[in-house]
């Protein structure tokens, strides 16, 4: 049984689609009653079961209201796939303290607030002796990963997202939880919404060939993720792109210099020169030239 949440459209729809084709009872959640409806039909209409929750992922309230929706139409929660967001893009030296605290709350809070919710059922199953099998896919970005000019509230939220994704899957592994994250890239509302180049960048192939942009190619890897053959995986962010897929490491100290005492400001230049032109080369953010 899973909740998906932003599942009216794009990724989340693909994802709430792809669990039930999968045999899942689905709760479906969106900010819109009409987009969370019509997934409910499609699922429905294919012979599958599922409910609309409708409500903003980011308020404490709503993350209690899902599990509730989820227990009282199918009696129990196996998988949250916590995927609700959007974007105000702007370069940081314009970008407003509500266009800020927007994309942040809705994202990183979203995540968080689903997440400790279902979290603390399934510790008070752990804890009456019904250790379930639990999975969380969270949804971090590339963006968030690598930084993307115009981007830094997003940048900031999906990096936190990433970061939020290795520390509860620290700390809720004990109750049979797994947290992973994907970074995927696909054509949404969102990338859409970027500009003309990118609408241009994409939209479906011509010539019918592999549609390298269709969200339903992000979903099989999120069922798999939440399924039990996936209990040894946690604590990993993947990137995902049409039929690419990949792990990414995050932070990792890689070389060192240890003088065994204080460094002095004036011996420090030649140190960290060597240190950085040992270790890896970043990957680019993207837009920087």
């Amino acid at each position: 049984m899973a909740i998906v949440t932003g599942a009216g459209q794009g990724i989340g729809r693909a994802h709430a689609l792809a669990f039930a084709a999968d045999g899942a009872k689905v709760v479906v959640n969106d900010y819109a009653q009409d987009l969370a409806d019509q997934v409910v039909d499609e699922i429905r209409a294919a012979g599958g079961e599922a409910v609309a929750q409708v409500g903003d992922v980011a308020e404490w309230a709503n993350g209690e209201a899902m599990v509730t929706a989820a227990l009282d139409n199918f009696g129990r929660l196996d998988i949250l796939v916590n995927n609700a967001g959007f974007v105000r893009d702007r370069m940081l030296v314009s970008l407003s303290e509500d266009e800020w605290d927007a994309v942040v709350r809705v994202h990183l809070k979203g995540h968080f607030v689903g997440l400790r919710h279902a979290a603390a059922y399934w510790r008070a199953e752990a804890k009456a002796g019904r250790t379930p099998v639990a999975r969380i896919v969270n949804t971090s970005s590339g963006a968030g990963l690598y930084g993307s000019i115009g981007q830094g509230n997003y940048v900031a939220a999906k990096a936190g997202i990433a970061a939020l994704t290795v520390q509860a899957a620290a700390e809720l592994g004990s109750y049979g939880v797994t947290v992973n994250a994907i970074a995927p890239a696909a054509r949404t509302q969102m990338t859409l919404g970027a500009g003309e180049a990118m609408a241009a960048q994409m939209a479906p192939p011509a010539d019918g060939s592999f549609d390298v942009m269709d969200p339903a190619n992000v979903s099989p890897l999120v069922v798999w993720l939440g399924s039990p053959e996936a209990g040894s995986v946690t604590g990993r962010v993947f990137e995902i792109e049409g039929g690419k897929i990949s792990v990414t490491d995050g932070w990792q100290r890689s070389v060192e210099r240890d003088k065994g005492a204080r460094w002095e400001v004036a011996e420090l230049g030649p140190v960290v020169e060597e240190i950085v032109a040992k270790a890896p080369v970043p990957m680019p953010v993207y837009g920087a030239r």
